[in-house]
């Protein structure tokens, strides 16, 4: 009796741990992908410091685990119910984004001094809060959150997933980022961009402005 009453538990722990791992495996995927977060966290690494890098990557991680909570929430029905919101939300991130660009290309013919400097708070400070709304600003990523938790969780979700997937979901995205920013932040990249910044900063704006664009428009066109 012991050990059926111990199999019948392991039963709902096995499949928790499957759909958790399915999860973590599908969001792996879109975070490695390129995008606008990509391009803020390799510029900030490549561009100020490797503690600057770190910075945005938690700022990453941390806005990867309130998209987490708020697919968990069914933020995706709220959205759906009112089409306008979710449309508001891409031209409002789009241009978040194009504010980015505009930075960046404004920045791109200053020089940049790379000798030793002392890191603040303030700029660590201003390094992840970049990182967060940038991460924050794409709607669209809230809508792939939201499709592979609907289509992998069971329709009753244990606590034990509800406490472990954020926390999963900020070692995906902090994880992969911190990876990037260690490779951006390291001696040969940073070299390279030294030689050539007013195009490579030209080159992330220009992507940056693109993405920002793509939302506005689908935003303002109801796509």
């Amino acid at each position: 009796m012991l050990r059926i009453h111990l199999l019948n538990r392991a039963g709902p722990l096995m499949s928790s741990l499957g759909v958790f791992l399915s999860i973590i495996a599908a969001l792996s995927i879109g975070a490695m992908s390129p995008g606008p977060s990509f391009v803020v966290v390799s510029r900030i690494a490549i561009s100020r410091s490797r503690a600057d890098g770190l910075a945005a990557a938690l700022g990453m991680g941390l806005g990867g685990v309130a998209f987490s909570g708020l697919a968990l929430a069914g933020l995706t029905a709220l959205l759906s119910q009112f089409e306008w919101l979710y449309l508001a939300l891409k031209v409002a991130g789009g241009g978040y984004l194009g504010y980015i660009a505009f930075r960046i290309w404004r920045s791109a013919r200053e020089p940049l001094d790379v000798g030793e400097r002392t890191i603040g708070s303030r700029a660590l400070g201003r390094s992840f809060t970049t990182a967060l709304l940038t991460q924050l600003s794409n709607p669209k990523t809230i809508v792939v959150y939201a499709s592979i938790f609907a289509a992998l969780l069971p329709k009753t979700i244990p606590l034990g997933l509800v406490v472990a997937l954020p926390v999963g979901v900020f070692f995906v995205e902090a994880g992969w980022y911190t990876i990037v920013a260690l490779a951006f932040s390291s001696r040969h990249p940073r070299r390279i961009y030294l030689a050539a910044k007013t195009w490579i900063d030209r080159a992330a704006g220009t992507v940056m402005a693109g993405l920002g664009l793509q939302l506005v428009v689908s935003g303002l066109t109801g796509r």
